[in-house]
């Protein structure tokens, strides 16, 4: 009976062995496939929505080389040009990318002083031929400014003001067809809504817009200084409606907002242009206070656009009149700590910074705005696209990327502003 039992167990583990080993070089192939396809996902274009600085060029989506293994990496593969009518003086300002990676947002910042179609839209799908497909004019709201990609498709654009450039603003809500179907709130407060930053964090039906400033006051139609804002509007995601204010004690030109990724306490941060302070504030218990102080980097350096890690233990911030960008460990993010300044040199102007999707590269372009003879603002920076390389401790620029709008366009000198990669 022994002998009898030893027999029927053997071949069970002559199978046992062979599939053990026929498992193991299964994993071992898929694991490489993995690899290979986390290589593969690495983004190879870099989408750069761009002005003529004359303004008589029409306003351009530039598709730059984005693949650090290319000979010509940093350079323009190629331009295409928003059609007429409206094609000039739309000011390019930010932009964003569908979840699907097939439609580019773009906003124009200045387009409803021509009276001009102010959001567009452009098929990416085909990233070294990019196409336009439409552009839009939201009737209740004007001067676009953030996007953020929905699940399923479209977007959700914060729009500073209203139809001209007073307040209140709205958000605008997109379809997967990029049909307008909403400007939101149904009935937007009175006090000063001017959103301009964006965050949300939609598992937990939570999303955040930062009031900046009023837009028609940085006109020289509009006498006196421009009107800032400082406050935090916390929405009901799926309602879009507003549930809380957060005001901050002054003025302070909240002009970006970061919900903290996988943050249990719901917190996030907002920077003040206008008093260099990084605050810090609570969804729940509607408050905000002070927990970093940029003039210690730089008095009036003008802290605007922030991007965090997705662990929430990173943030990046451009100081655009400082010519810095600064990193910031949020481990604790009741104290942040500052990690490195990486200092773009005399004119820069850094605005608009992008973090990749492996966060090893941070895009910045130097460019704010600069509303010529209409307008109070004059950011011009240098028009450069600086790769920043990203570590743990350390954020130092790329000397293999060199682009520069001055230079790289037949047509004279442009000016970059929203990145967005593929």
């Amino acid at each position: 009976m022994k002998m009898h039992r030893c027999v029927k167990v053997i071949p069970f583990i002559i199978i046992l062995v062979l599939g053990s080993t026929v498992l193991f070089s299964c994993c071992k192939y898929f694991c490489s496939k993995k690899e290979v396809s986390t290589i593969s996902q690495e983004e190879k274009y870099l989408f750069v929505w761009t002005g003529d600085q004359a303004r008589k060029a029409a306003d351009f989506l530039a598709v730059v080389n984005f693949d650090q293994t290319a000979r010509n990496y940093g350079k323009i593969i190629t331009t295409v040009p928003l059609p007429a009518p409206g094609n000039t003086w739309n000011e390019p300002h930010h932009v964003g990318l569908s979840v699907d990676g097939g439609i580019l947002a773009c906003g124009g910042l200045l387009s409803v002083l021509k009276g001009q179609k102010e959001v567009f839209f452009f098929d990416v799908s085909d990233p070294v031929n990019p196409k336009f497909i439409t552009s839009a004019d939201p009737p209740q709201s004007g001067i676009t400014d953030e996007f953020y990609g929905l699940p399923g498709g479209g977007f959700l654009v914060t729009m500073m003001g209203g139809a001209e450039g007073h307040h209140p603003g709205r958000v605008a809500e997109f379809d997967k067809d990029l049909k307008l179907v909403g400007e939101h709130p149904q009935n937007p407060p009175d006090d000063g809504f001017n959103p301009h930053g964006l965050s949300v964090r939609p598992e937990l039906n939570l999303m955040v817009t930062s009031d900046f400033i009023c837009p028609s006051t940085t006109l020289h139609a509009v006498s006196g200084d421009p009107c800032m804002r400082g406050s935090v509007r916390v929405w009901d995601f799926q309602k879009r409606s507003i549930i809380k204010t957060i005001t901050l004690p002054g003025p302070a030109g909240t002009i970006d907002v970061r919900l903290i990724p996988q943050d249990p306490k719901m917190r996030g941060y907002t920077a003040g242009m206008a008093d260099d302070k990084l605050y810090m504030f609570d969804t729940q218990g509607g408050t905000a206070k002070v927990v970093f102080d940029f003039s210690t980097i730089a008095q009036g350096g003008w802290p605007q656009l922030m991007r965090m890690t997705h662990d929430g233990k990173k943030l990046f911030i451009s100081l655009n009149m400082a010519g810095k960008v600064a990193m910031l460990n949020t481990d604790d993010p009741e104290n942040p700590q500052l990690v490195k300044v990486l200092d773009l040199g005399a004119n820069s102007g850094p605005h608009y910074i992008a973090l990749t999707r492996d966060e090893k590269r941070l895009v910045i372009t130097d460019y704010f705005l600069n509303e010529d003879e209409v307008g109070k603002v004059h950011a011009e920076g240098d028009h450069k696209v600086h790769v920043a390389l990203v570590s743990d401790n350390d954020l130092v620029l790329d000397q293999k990327f060199q682009l520069d709008f001055n230079t790289a366009i037949s047509t004279g000198p442009a000016r970059p502003h929203g990145v967005a990669f593929k």
